[in-house]
Protein backbone atom coordinates (compact mmCIF):
# COMPACT_ATOMS: atom_id res chain seq x y z
CA UNK A 1 0.00 0.00 0.00
CA UNK A 2 1.35 3.42 -0.93
CA UNK A 3 2.30 5.65 1.98
CA UNK A 4 0.80 8.60 0.12
CA UNK A 5 -2.75 7.43 0.86
CA UNK A 6 -4.79 9.84 2.95
CA UNK A 7 -6.28 8.71 6.26
CA UNK A 8 -9.73 8.31 4.69
CA UNK A 9 -8.22 6.15 1.92
CA UNK A 10 -5.98 4.13 4.25
CA UNK A 11 -8.57 3.18 6.86
CA UNK A 12 -10.71 0.95 4.58
CA UNK A 13 -7.53 -0.91 3.54
CA UNK A 14 -6.51 -1.45 7.18
CA UNK A 15 -10.02 -2.66 7.97
CA UNK A 16 -10.14 -5.07 5.04
CA UNK A 17 -6.75 -6.45 6.08
CA UNK A 18 -7.95 -6.81 9.69
CA UNK A 19 -10.92 -8.82 8.40
CA UNK A 20 -8.43 -11.28 6.84
CA UNK A 21 -6.53 -11.40 10.14
CA UNK A 22 -9.77 -12.20 11.98
CA UNK A 23 -10.62 -14.95 9.47
CA UNK A 24 -7.25 -16.59 10.06
CA UNK A 25 -7.78 -16.43 13.82
CA UNK A 26 -11.26 -17.98 13.54
CA UNK A 27 -9.95 -20.84 11.35
CA UNK A 28 -7.17 -21.50 13.87
CA UNK A 29 -9.61 -21.63 16.78
CA UNK A 30 -12.40 -23.48 15.01
CA UNK A 31 -10.94 -25.99 12.52
CA UNK A 32 -13.35 -26.88 9.75
CA UNK A 33 -14.68 -23.35 9.41
CA UNK A 34 -16.00 -22.39 5.96
CA UNK A 35 -15.32 -18.76 5.03
CA UNK A 36 -17.60 -16.56 2.92
CA UNK A 37 -16.89 -12.84 2.46
CA UNK A 38 -15.19 -10.21 4.62
CA UNK A 39 -15.36 -6.60 3.40
CA UNK A 40 -14.51 -3.29 5.00
CA UNK A 41 -17.59 -1.27 5.97
CA UNK A 42 -18.19 2.13 7.55
CA UNK A 43 -16.16 2.28 10.78
CA UNK A 44 -15.00 -1.31 10.53
CA UNK A 45 -15.36 -4.69 8.86
CA UNK A 46 -17.13 -8.03 9.06
CA UNK A 47 -16.57 -11.61 7.95
CA UNK A 48 -19.18 -14.32 7.40
CA UNK A 49 -18.47 -17.89 8.48
CA UNK A 50 -20.11 -21.31 8.52
CA UNK A 51 -18.72 -22.54 11.84
CA UNK A 52 -18.48 -26.17 13.00
CA UNK A 53 -19.87 -25.15 16.42
CA UNK A 54 -21.97 -22.14 17.48
CA UNK A 55 -20.18 -19.20 19.08
CA UNK A 56 -21.41 -16.39 21.31
CA UNK A 57 -20.36 -12.88 22.26
CA UNK A 58 -18.21 -14.46 24.99
CA UNK A 59 -15.95 -15.96 22.30
CA UNK A 60 -14.95 -12.58 20.86
CA UNK A 61 -12.15 -11.83 23.41
CA UNK A 62 -10.68 -15.25 22.62
CA UNK A 63 -10.64 -14.46 18.89
CA UNK A 64 -9.10 -11.04 19.58
CA UNK A 65 -6.36 -12.71 21.62
CA UNK A 66 -5.56 -15.05 18.73
CA UNK A 67 -5.48 -12.08 16.32
CA UNK A 68 -2.92 -10.34 18.54
CA UNK A 69 -0.86 -13.52 18.74
CA UNK A 70 -0.76 -13.64 14.94
CA UNK A 71 0.34 -9.99 14.85
CA UNK A 72 3.33 -10.81 17.05
CA UNK A 73 4.90 -12.46 13.97
CA UNK A 74 4.49 -9.95 11.13
CA UNK A 75 3.57 -11.25 7.67
CA UNK A 76 3.37 -9.63 4.26
CA UNK A 77 0.14 -9.46 2.27
CA UNK A 78 1.07 -10.86 -1.14
CA UNK A 79 -1.13 -10.85 -4.24
CA UNK A 80 -1.18 -13.61 -6.84
CA UNK A 81 -3.15 -13.83 -10.09
CA UNK A 82 -4.20 -17.42 -10.82
CA UNK A 83 -6.34 -19.31 -13.30
CA UNK A 84 -9.92 -20.35 -12.65
CA UNK A 85 -8.83 -23.99 -12.44
CA UNK A 86 -6.10 -23.16 -9.92
CA UNK A 87 -8.57 -21.16 -7.84
CA UNK A 88 -11.13 -23.97 -7.75
CA UNK A 89 -8.44 -26.43 -6.72
CA UNK A 90 -7.06 -24.08 -4.05
CA UNK A 91 -10.52 -23.52 -2.51
CA UNK A 92 -11.93 -27.02 -3.11
CA UNK A 93 -12.78 -27.32 0.61
CA UNK A 94 -14.40 -23.87 0.71
CA UNK A 95 -17.82 -24.11 -1.05
CA UNK A 96 -18.69 -20.41 -0.73
CA UNK A 97 -15.43 -19.40 -2.43
CA UNK A 98 -16.00 -21.94 -5.20
CA UNK A 99 -19.45 -20.50 -5.84
CA UNK A 100 -17.99 -16.99 -6.10
CA UNK A 101 -15.30 -18.22 -8.50
CA UNK A 102 -17.84 -19.95 -10.72
CA UNK A 103 -19.97 -16.78 -10.83
CA UNK A 104 -17.09 -14.60 -12.05
CA UNK A 105 -17.16 -13.58 -15.74
CA UNK A 106 -14.91 -15.78 -17.87
CA UNK A 107 -12.63 -12.89 -18.77
CA UNK A 108 -12.24 -11.51 -15.24
CA UNK A 109 -8.88 -11.69 -13.49
CA UNK A 110 -8.86 -13.96 -10.45
CA UNK A 111 -6.60 -12.85 -7.66
CA UNK A 112 -5.79 -14.15 -4.19
CA UNK A 113 -4.04 -12.62 -1.21
CA UNK A 114 -1.83 -14.59 1.18
CA UNK A 115 -0.93 -13.53 4.70
CA UNK A 116 0.63 -15.99 7.10
CA UNK A 117 -1.26 -19.26 6.78
CA UNK A 118 -4.40 -17.62 5.40
CA UNK A 119 -5.26 -17.28 1.74
CA UNK A 120 -8.37 -15.55 0.43
CA UNK A 121 -10.06 -14.92 -2.88
CA UNK A 122 -9.76 -11.15 -3.01
CA UNK A 123 -9.32 -8.15 -5.33
CA UNK A 124 -7.58 -6.13 -2.60
CA UNK A 125 -6.01 -3.77 -1.95
CA UNK A 126 -4.28 -4.63 1.31
CA UNK A 127 -1.60 -3.20 3.54
CA UNK A 128 1.97 -4.32 2.84
CA UNK A 129 2.54 -6.10 6.15
CA UNK A 130 0.48 -7.02 9.22
CA UNK A 131 2.75 -4.79 11.33
CA UNK A 132 0.69 -1.90 9.97
CA UNK A 133 -2.22 -3.18 12.09
CA UNK A 134 -1.89 -1.80 15.62
CA UNK A 135 -2.69 -4.60 18.09
CA UNK A 136 -4.47 -2.11 20.36
CA UNK A 137 -6.45 -0.37 17.63
CA UNK A 138 -9.09 -2.94 16.78
CA UNK A 139 -11.99 -4.52 18.63
CA UNK A 140 -14.54 -7.21 17.77
CA UNK A 141 -17.97 -5.81 18.49
CA UNK A 142 -20.81 -8.24 17.91
CA UNK A 143 -22.11 -11.43 16.33
CA UNK A 144 -25.11 -11.58 14.01
CA UNK A 145 -26.76 -13.99 11.61
CA UNK A 146 -26.60 -13.34 7.87
CA UNK A 147 -27.97 -15.39 4.99
CA UNK A 148 -25.46 -16.32 2.34
CA UNK A 149 -25.69 -13.70 -0.39
CA UNK A 150 -28.64 -12.11 1.43
CA UNK A 151 -30.99 -14.91 0.33
CA UNK A 152 -33.20 -16.31 3.08
CA UNK A 153 -33.37 -19.60 1.18
CA UNK A 154 -29.57 -20.00 1.48
CA UNK A 155 -27.55 -21.06 4.55
CA UNK A 156 -27.54 -18.85 7.62
CA UNK A 157 -23.96 -17.81 8.39
CA UNK A 158 -22.33 -16.32 11.47
CA UNK A 159 -21.25 -12.71 10.89
CA UNK A 160 -18.62 -11.24 13.19
CA UNK A 161 -18.38 -7.45 13.18
CA UNK A 162 -15.30 -5.53 14.21
CA UNK A 163 -13.85 -2.04 14.11
CA UNK A 164 -10.27 -1.02 13.33
CA UNK A 165 -8.42 2.28 13.44
CA UNK A 166 -4.93 3.65 12.93
CA UNK A 167 -4.27 4.38 16.60
CA UNK A 168 -5.56 3.36 20.05
CA UNK A 169 -6.74 6.95 20.60
CA UNK A 170 -8.87 6.77 17.45
CA UNK A 171 -10.35 3.48 18.64
CA UNK A 172 -11.13 4.90 22.08
CA UNK A 173 -12.79 7.97 20.57
CA UNK A 174 -14.97 5.71 18.41
CA UNK A 175 -15.92 3.46 21.36
CA UNK A 176 -16.81 6.52 23.45
CA UNK A 177 -19.02 7.77 20.63
CA UNK A 178 -20.67 4.34 20.45
CA UNK A 179 -21.50 4.51 24.16
CA UNK A 180 -23.09 7.93 23.64
CA UNK A 181 -24.93 6.64 20.59
CA UNK A 182 -26.31 3.75 22.63
CA UNK A 183 -27.59 6.20 25.24
CA UNK A 184 -29.31 8.17 22.49
CA UNK A 185 -30.60 5.18 20.52
CA UNK A 186 -34.02 6.23 19.21
CA UNK A 187 -35.43 2.72 19.69
CA UNK A 188 -34.68 2.78 23.41
CA UNK A 189 -35.82 6.38 23.79
CA UNK A 190 -38.95 5.59 21.76
CA UNK A 191 -39.92 3.05 24.41
CA UNK A 192 -38.91 5.17 27.40
CA UNK A 193 -40.68 8.31 26.14
CA UNK A 194 -43.69 6.31 24.89
CA UNK A 195 -43.35 7.58 21.33
CA UNK A 196 -43.81 4.50 19.12
CA UNK A 197 -43.38 0.78 18.76
CA UNK A 198 -42.96 -1.77 15.96
CA UNK A 199 -44.61 -5.19 16.16
CA UNK A 200 -42.31 -8.17 15.68
CA UNK A 201 -44.75 -9.85 13.27
CA UNK A 202 -45.32 -6.61 11.30
CA UNK A 203 -41.72 -5.50 10.58
CA UNK A 204 -40.99 -2.09 9.19
CA UNK A 205 -44.39 -0.57 10.07
CA UNK A 206 -44.62 2.01 12.86
CA UNK A 207 -47.31 2.26 15.54
CA UNK A 208 -47.25 5.88 16.71
CA UNK A 209 -48.35 6.49 20.31
CA UNK A 210 -49.96 9.82 21.34
CA UNK A 211 -46.63 11.42 22.28
CA UNK A 212 -44.95 10.24 19.10
CA UNK A 213 -47.86 11.27 16.88
CA UNK A 214 -47.83 14.74 18.42
CA UNK A 215 -44.14 15.00 17.54
CA UNK A 216 -44.84 13.65 14.05
CA UNK A 217 -47.62 16.18 13.37
CA UNK A 218 -45.51 19.03 14.77
CA UNK A 219 -42.69 18.21 12.34
CA UNK A 220 -45.13 17.79 9.46
CA UNK A 221 -47.03 21.02 10.14
CA UNK A 222 -43.81 22.98 10.47
CA UNK A 223 -42.55 21.73 7.09
CA UNK A 224 -46.00 22.33 5.57
CA UNK A 225 -45.88 25.99 6.62
CA UNK A 226 -42.31 26.46 5.36
CA UNK A 227 -43.04 25.03 1.90
CA UNK A 228 -46.26 27.02 1.64
CA UNK A 229 -44.21 30.18 2.23
CA UNK A 230 -41.79 28.93 -0.43
CA UNK A 231 -44.42 28.73 -3.15
CA UNK A 232 -45.49 25.08 -3.12
CA UNK A 233 -49.01 23.77 -3.61
CA UNK A 234 -49.89 20.65 -1.64
CA UNK A 235 -51.66 17.65 -3.20
CA UNK A 236 -52.52 14.06 -2.34
CA UNK A 237 -52.28 11.08 -4.69
CA UNK A 238 -53.61 7.49 -4.44
CA UNK A 239 -51.77 4.93 -2.35
CA UNK A 240 -52.51 2.17 -4.88
CA UNK A 241 -51.97 2.72 -8.62
CA UNK A 242 -52.20 0.42 -11.66
CA UNK A 243 -49.42 -1.52 -13.31
CA UNK A 244 -49.97 0.46 -16.53
CA UNK A 245 -48.77 3.68 -14.85
CA UNK A 246 -45.67 2.00 -13.37
CA UNK A 247 -44.88 0.46 -16.78
CA UNK A 248 -44.97 3.88 -18.47
CA UNK A 249 -42.91 5.51 -15.72
CA UNK A 250 -40.20 2.82 -15.91
CA UNK A 251 -40.59 1.74 -12.28
CA UNK A 252 -42.01 -1.67 -13.23
CA UNK A 253 -38.81 -2.50 -15.13
CA UNK A 254 -36.26 -0.88 -12.83
CA UNK A 255 -37.86 -0.93 -9.35
CA UNK A 256 -40.38 -3.81 -9.26
CA UNK A 257 -38.41 -5.88 -6.76
CA UNK A 258 -38.99 -3.14 -4.15
CA UNK A 259 -42.75 -2.84 -4.79
CA UNK A 260 -45.67 -4.53 -3.02
CA UNK A 261 -48.00 -5.85 -5.72
CA UNK A 262 -51.69 -6.71 -5.49
CA UNK A 263 -54.53 -7.67 -7.85
CA UNK A 264 -58.18 -6.67 -8.22
CA UNK A 265 -60.70 -7.62 -10.92
CA UNK A 266 -57.96 -9.34 -12.92
CA UNK A 267 -55.86 -6.15 -12.99
CA UNK A 268 -52.45 -5.72 -11.36
CA UNK A 269 -51.79 -2.80 -9.03
CA UNK A 270 -48.88 -1.72 -6.84
CA UNK A 271 -48.66 0.14 -3.55
CA UNK A 272 -46.72 3.24 -4.47
CA UNK A 273 -43.04 3.22 -3.50
CA UNK A 274 -42.76 6.89 -4.50
CA UNK A 275 -45.00 9.80 -5.46
CA UNK A 276 -43.51 11.11 -8.72
CA UNK A 277 -45.81 9.42 -11.30
CA UNK A 278 -48.87 10.70 -9.44
CA UNK A 279 -47.56 14.26 -9.53
CA UNK A 280 -47.00 14.04 -13.29
CA UNK A 281 -50.61 12.93 -13.67
CA UNK A 282 -51.74 16.03 -11.75
CA UNK A 283 -49.49 18.29 -13.85
CA UNK A 284 -51.07 16.87 -17.02
CA UNK A 285 -54.59 17.93 -16.04
CA UNK A 286 -55.41 21.02 -18.08
CA UNK A 287 -53.16 22.97 -20.41
CA UNK A 288 -50.01 24.41 -18.82
CA UNK A 289 -48.23 27.49 -20.11
CA UNK A 290 -44.62 28.58 -19.62
CA UNK A 291 -46.15 31.27 -17.40
CA UNK A 292 -47.23 28.51 -14.96
CA UNK A 293 -43.62 27.39 -14.47
CA UNK A 294 -42.00 26.70 -12.19
CA UNK A 295 -44.88 24.70 -10.68
CA UNK A 296 -43.94 23.27 -7.29
CA UNK A 297 -46.18 20.33 -6.29
CA UNK A 298 -45.72 18.94 -2.76
CA UNK A 299 -47.14 15.93 -0.94
CA UNK A 300 -46.69 14.23 2.39
CA UNK A 301 -47.00 11.01 0.45
CA UNK A 302 -47.50 7.63 2.13
CA UNK A 303 -45.17 5.12 0.45
CA UNK A 304 -44.37 1.46 0.93
CA UNK A 305 -41.23 -0.36 -0.15
CA UNK A 306 -40.50 -4.04 0.08
CA UNK A 307 -37.29 -3.78 2.07
CA UNK A 308 -35.64 -7.05 3.24
CA UNK A 309 -36.54 -7.70 6.87
CA UNK A 310 -32.86 -8.03 7.77
CA UNK A 311 -32.18 -4.45 6.68
CA UNK A 312 -34.93 -2.88 8.82
CA UNK A 313 -33.80 -0.76 11.77
CA UNK A 314 -36.25 1.07 14.03
CA UNK A 315 -37.41 4.29 12.37
CA UNK A 316 -34.23 4.54 10.32
CA UNK A 317 -35.21 1.84 7.81
CA UNK A 318 -38.89 0.96 7.50
CA UNK A 319 -41.29 -0.40 4.90
CA UNK A 320 -44.11 2.08 5.39
CA UNK A 321 -43.19 5.76 5.52
CA UNK A 322 -44.19 9.28 4.53
CA UNK A 323 -41.93 11.53 2.46
CA UNK A 324 -41.95 15.32 2.51
CA UNK A 325 -41.92 14.91 -1.23
CA UNK A 326 -42.22 17.53 -3.97
CA UNK A 327 -41.72 17.82 -7.70
CA UNK A 328 -40.83 21.05 -9.43
CA UNK A 329 -41.86 21.28 -13.08
CA UNK A 330 -39.69 23.90 -14.74
CA UNK A 331 -37.82 24.90 -17.87
CA UNK A 332 -34.20 23.98 -18.35
CA UNK A 333 -33.26 27.62 -17.75
CA UNK A 334 -34.98 27.58 -14.34
CA UNK A 335 -33.03 24.62 -12.92
CA UNK A 336 -30.24 26.71 -11.38
CA UNK A 337 -32.55 29.13 -9.56
CA UNK A 338 -34.78 26.31 -8.32
CA UNK A 339 -31.85 24.30 -6.95
CA UNK A 340 -30.52 27.43 -5.22
CA UNK A 341 -33.98 28.13 -3.77
CA UNK A 342 -34.25 24.57 -2.50
CA UNK A 343 -30.80 24.73 -0.86
CA UNK A 344 -31.86 27.85 1.02
CA UNK A 345 -35.02 26.11 2.25
CA UNK A 346 -33.04 23.03 3.24
CA UNK A 347 -30.55 24.97 5.35
CA UNK A 348 -33.35 26.86 7.07
CA UNK A 349 -35.14 23.63 8.00
CA UNK A 350 -32.03 21.89 9.29
CA UNK A 351 -31.03 24.93 11.36
CA UNK A 352 -34.43 25.11 13.04
CA UNK A 353 -34.32 21.41 13.88
CA UNK A 354 -31.03 21.94 15.70
CA UNK A 355 -28.38 20.95 13.12
CA UNK A 356 -25.37 22.96 11.99
CA UNK A 357 -26.34 24.31 8.57
CA UNK A 358 -22.65 24.87 7.80
CA UNK A 359 -21.83 21.19 8.31
CA UNK A 360 -24.03 19.85 5.50
CA UNK A 361 -22.19 17.54 3.11
CA UNK A 362 -23.22 17.39 -0.55
CA UNK A 363 -22.78 14.43 -2.90
CA UNK A 364 -23.34 14.56 -6.67
CA UNK A 365 -24.55 11.12 -7.82
CA UNK A 366 -24.20 10.43 -11.55
CA UNK A 367 -25.82 7.97 -13.97
CA UNK A 368 -26.13 4.37 -12.75
CA UNK A 369 -25.63 1.31 -14.91
CA UNK A 370 -29.32 0.42 -14.53
CA UNK A 371 -31.11 3.45 -16.00
CA UNK A 372 -33.62 4.71 -18.54
CA UNK A 373 -32.94 7.21 -21.33
CA UNK A 374 -30.06 7.80 -23.74
CA UNK A 375 -26.61 9.15 -22.92
CA UNK A 376 -27.24 12.48 -24.66
CA UNK A 377 -30.18 13.21 -22.34
CA UNK A 378 -28.16 12.13 -19.31
CA UNK A 379 -25.37 14.48 -20.41
CA UNK A 380 -27.86 17.37 -20.44
CA UNK A 381 -29.25 16.44 -17.02
CA UNK A 382 -25.84 16.06 -15.37
CA UNK A 383 -24.52 19.28 -16.93
CA UNK A 384 -27.62 21.20 -15.85
CA UNK A 385 -27.31 19.97 -12.26
CA UNK A 386 -23.57 20.75 -12.20
CA UNK A 387 -24.29 24.30 -13.38
CA UNK A 388 -26.98 24.61 -10.71
CA UNK A 389 -24.45 23.60 -8.04
CA UNK A 390 -22.07 26.24 -9.31
CA UNK A 391 -24.79 28.90 -9.24
CA UNK A 392 -25.79 27.89 -5.69
CA UNK A 393 -22.16 27.93 -4.50
CA UNK A 394 -22.29 24.25 -3.50
CA UNK A 395 -19.13 22.27 -2.90
CA UNK A 396 -19.67 18.57 -3.51
CA UNK A 397 -18.01 15.20 -3.98
CA UNK A 398 -18.89 13.04 -6.98
CA UNK A 399 -20.42 9.57 -6.48
CA UNK A 400 -20.15 7.88 -9.89
CA UNK A 401 -23.03 5.57 -10.76
CA UNK A 402 -25.15 6.31 -7.68
CA UNK A 403 -27.86 8.41 -9.35
CA UNK A 404 -31.51 7.39 -9.61
CA UNK A 405 -32.47 5.29 -12.63
CA UNK A 406 -34.15 8.34 -14.18
CA UNK A 407 -31.69 11.13 -13.37
CA UNK A 408 -28.63 12.45 -11.51
CA UNK A 409 -29.09 13.76 -8.00
CA UNK A 410 -27.64 15.83 -5.20
CA UNK A 411 -27.71 14.22 -1.75
CA UNK A 412 -27.49 16.36 1.39
CA UNK A 413 -25.99 14.76 4.48
CA UNK A 414 -26.43 16.09 8.02
CA UNK A 415 -23.73 15.76 10.66
CA UNK A 416 -25.26 15.21 14.10
CA UNK A 417 -24.05 16.10 17.59
CA UNK A 418 -21.96 12.88 17.74
CA UNK A 419 -20.33 13.49 14.37
CA UNK A 420 -22.40 10.83 12.61
CA UNK A 421 -23.57 11.44 9.07
CA UNK A 422 -27.19 11.07 7.92
CA UNK A 423 -28.24 11.43 4.30
CA UNK A 424 -31.59 13.24 4.31
CA UNK A 425 -32.34 15.79 1.60
CA UNK A 426 -32.10 15.14 -2.11
CA UNK A 427 -32.86 16.88 -5.39
CA UNK A 428 -32.82 15.08 -8.73
CA UNK A 429 -32.94 16.40 -12.29
CA UNK A 430 -35.25 14.24 -14.40
CA UNK A 431 -35.62 14.58 -18.18
CA UNK A 432 -37.03 11.04 -18.49
CA UNK A 433 -40.36 10.77 -16.65
CA UNK A 434 -42.03 13.77 -18.34
CA UNK A 435 -40.88 12.60 -21.80
CA UNK A 436 -43.35 11.79 -24.57
CA UNK A 437 -42.48 8.07 -24.50
CA UNK A 438 -42.95 7.96 -20.72
CA UNK A 439 -45.66 10.00 -18.96
CA UNK A 440 -45.91 12.71 -21.63
CA UNK A 441 -46.01 15.95 -19.64
CA UNK A 442 -46.13 19.11 -21.75
CA UNK A 443 -46.46 22.88 -21.51
CA UNK A 444 -47.03 25.56 -24.14
CA UNK A 445 -43.90 27.65 -24.57
CA UNK A 446 -43.47 31.32 -25.40
CA UNK A 447 -43.23 30.21 -29.05
CA UNK A 448 -46.73 28.71 -28.78
CA UNK A 449 -45.25 25.20 -29.29
CA UNK A 450 -45.40 22.17 -26.99
CA UNK A 451 -42.36 21.52 -24.81
CA UNK A 452 -41.37 18.93 -22.22
CA UNK A 453 -40.73 20.32 -18.72
CA UNK A 454 -37.79 19.26 -16.61
CA UNK A 455 -38.94 17.54 -13.42
CA UNK A 456 -36.94 18.19 -10.24
CA UNK A 457 -37.63 15.51 -7.60
CA UNK A 458 -36.85 16.87 -4.17
CA UNK A 459 -37.23 15.98 -0.51
CA UNK A 460 -35.88 18.08 2.34
CA UNK A 461 -36.22 15.67 5.28
CA UNK A 462 -36.74 12.51 3.25
CA UNK A 463 -38.76 9.95 5.19
CA UNK A 464 -40.46 11.67 8.15
CA UNK A 465 -40.07 8.45 10.14
CA UNK A 466 -36.32 8.35 9.59
CA UNK A 467 -35.87 12.07 10.20
CA UNK A 468 -37.74 11.84 13.50
CA UNK A 469 -35.45 8.96 14.50
CA UNK A 470 -32.46 11.19 13.70
CA UNK A 471 -34.05 14.08 15.65
CA UNK A 472 -34.57 11.91 18.73
CA UNK A 473 -30.91 10.81 18.66
CA UNK A 474 -29.60 14.31 17.88
CA UNK A 475 -31.27 15.69 21.02
CA UNK A 476 -30.96 12.54 23.14
CA UNK A 477 -34.75 12.59 23.54
CA UNK A 478 -34.63 16.07 25.14
CA UNK A 479 -36.38 17.77 22.24
CA UNK A 480 -36.47 21.57 22.09
CA UNK A 481 -39.71 23.07 23.47
CA UNK A 482 -41.31 23.69 20.08
CA UNK A 483 -40.98 19.96 19.23
CA UNK A 484 -41.59 18.38 22.62
CA UNK A 485 -44.88 16.41 22.73
CA UNK A 486 -45.54 17.90 26.18
CA UNK A 487 -44.04 21.36 26.59
CA UNK A 488 -44.76 21.82 30.28
CA UNK A 489 -46.36 20.00 33.22
CA UNK A 490 -47.93 21.84 36.15
CA UNK A 491 -47.08 20.12 39.45
CA UNK A 492 -48.80 21.17 42.70
CA UNK A 493 -46.67 21.00 45.85
CA UNK A 494 -49.60 19.39 47.69
CA UNK A 495 -53.24 18.34 46.97
CA UNK A 496 -54.78 21.66 48.12
CA UNK A 497 -53.18 23.34 45.07
CA UNK A 498 -54.44 20.86 42.48
CA UNK A 499 -57.28 23.14 41.43
CA UNK A 500 -54.86 26.00 40.78
CA UNK A 501 -52.57 23.63 38.85
CA UNK A 502 -55.49 22.64 36.60
CA UNK A 503 -56.42 26.30 36.15
CA UNK A 504 -52.86 27.17 35.01
CA UNK A 505 -52.75 24.20 32.64
CA UNK A 506 -56.11 25.20 31.13
CA UNK A 507 -54.92 28.80 30.61
CA UNK A 508 -51.77 27.67 28.82
CA UNK A 509 -53.61 25.04 26.77
CA UNK A 510 -56.10 27.67 25.65
CA UNK A 511 -53.16 29.81 24.58
CA UNK A 512 -52.12 27.00 22.21
CA UNK A 513 -49.46 25.18 24.23
CA UNK A 514 -49.13 21.46 25.01
CA UNK A 515 -49.46 21.59 28.80
CA UNK A 516 -51.05 19.28 31.36
CA UNK A 517 -51.49 19.25 35.13
CA UNK A 518 -50.44 16.25 37.24
CA UNK A 519 -52.79 16.06 40.21
CA UNK A 520 -52.05 12.40 40.94
CA UNK A 521 -51.21 10.98 44.35
CA UNK A 522 -47.43 10.85 43.92
CA UNK A 523 -45.30 13.25 45.93
CA UNK A 524 -44.10 16.41 44.20
CA UNK A 525 -40.45 15.30 44.03
CA UNK A 526 -41.42 11.97 42.47
CA UNK A 527 -43.47 13.80 39.83
CA UNK A 528 -40.63 16.16 39.00
CA UNK A 529 -38.22 13.23 38.72
CA UNK A 530 -40.67 11.42 36.42
CA UNK A 531 -41.02 14.38 34.06
CA UNK A 532 -37.29 14.95 34.01
CA UNK A 533 -36.88 11.33 32.94
CA UNK A 534 -39.55 11.91 30.29
CA UNK A 535 -37.54 14.98 29.22
CA UNK A 536 -40.44 17.46 29.47
CA UNK A 537 -38.74 20.86 28.98
CA UNK A 538 -40.48 22.71 31.85
CA UNK A 539 -42.03 21.64 35.13
CA UNK A 540 -44.21 24.38 36.62
CA UNK A 541 -44.36 24.03 40.40
CA UNK A 542 -47.28 25.74 42.14
CA UNK A 543 -48.08 26.26 45.81
CA UNK A 544 -49.52 28.96 48.08
CA UNK A 545 -47.08 31.68 46.97
CA UNK A 546 -47.72 30.98 43.27
CA UNK A 547 -51.49 30.81 43.76
CA UNK A 548 -51.58 34.19 45.48
CA UNK A 549 -49.49 35.88 42.76
CA UNK A 550 -50.94 34.01 39.74
CA UNK A 551 -47.45 32.70 39.01
CA UNK A 552 -45.49 29.49 38.53
CA UNK A 553 -42.00 28.42 39.55
CA UNK A 554 -40.46 27.21 36.31
CA UNK A 555 -37.99 24.35 36.62
CA UNK A 556 -35.87 23.39 33.60
CA UNK A 557 -34.37 19.96 32.87
CA UNK A 558 -30.99 21.33 33.98
CA UNK A 559 -32.45 22.08 37.43
CA UNK A 560 -32.46 25.88 37.00
CA UNK A 561 -35.51 27.61 38.50
CA UNK A 562 -37.23 30.94 38.00
CA UNK A 563 -40.57 32.30 39.17
CA UNK A 564 -42.75 33.97 36.54
CA UNK A 565 -46.33 35.08 36.30
CA UNK A 566 -48.45 32.80 34.11
CA UNK A 567 -48.57 35.51 31.44
CA UNK A 568 -44.78 35.92 31.55
CA UNK A 569 -44.28 32.19 31.14
CA UNK A 570 -46.78 32.13 28.26
CA UNK A 571 -44.84 34.92 26.52
CA UNK A 572 -41.56 33.10 27.15
CA UNK A 573 -42.92 29.80 25.79
CA UNK A 574 -44.40 31.63 22.80
CA UNK A 575 -40.97 32.98 21.97
CA UNK A 576 -39.46 29.51 22.29
CA UNK A 577 -42.06 27.88 20.07
CA UNK A 578 -42.69 30.63 17.52
CA UNK A 579 -39.00 30.96 16.66
CA UNK A 580 -38.26 27.23 16.77
CA UNK A 581 -35.45 28.18 19.17
CA UNK A 582 -33.17 25.49 20.55
CA UNK A 583 -31.16 27.70 22.93
CA UNK A 584 -31.10 26.86 26.60
CA UNK A 585 -31.46 30.26 28.30
CA UNK A 586 -34.49 31.34 30.29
Amino acid sequence: MKNSLSKSEKLPVIRHSTAHLMAEAVINLFPGTKVAIGPAIENGFYYDFALPTPITQDDLPRIEKEMRRLLSTPHDFTKEVITREQALELFKDQPFKCELINDLPQDEEISIYRSGNFVDLCRGPHIVNTKEINAQSFKLEKIAGAYWRGDEKRPMLTRIYGTAWESPNDLQAYLTMQIEAEKNDHRRLGRELDLFHIEEDNPGEVFWHPNGWTLYLTVQQYVRQKIKEDGYVEVNTPFVMPQSLWLRSGHWEKYQENMFITESEKRIFALKPMNCPGHVEIFKQGIKSYRDLPLRIAEFGSCTRNEPSGSLHGLMRVRGFVQDDAHIFCTEEQISSEVAKFCKLLKSLYRDFGFDENAILVKFSTRPEKRVGDDATWDRAENALAEACKAAGLEYTVAPGEGAFYGPKLEFTLVDALGREWQCGTIQADYQLPAKDRLNAEYIGEDNEKHQPVMLHRAALGSLERFIGILIEQHGGALPPWLSPTQAVVVPVAPPFSEYAEHVAAQLTKAGFRVKADIGNDRMNAKIRKYQEQKVPYQLVVGEKEKQSNSVTVRRLSGEQKTMTVDEFAAFLRMKTDTAAVSAEF
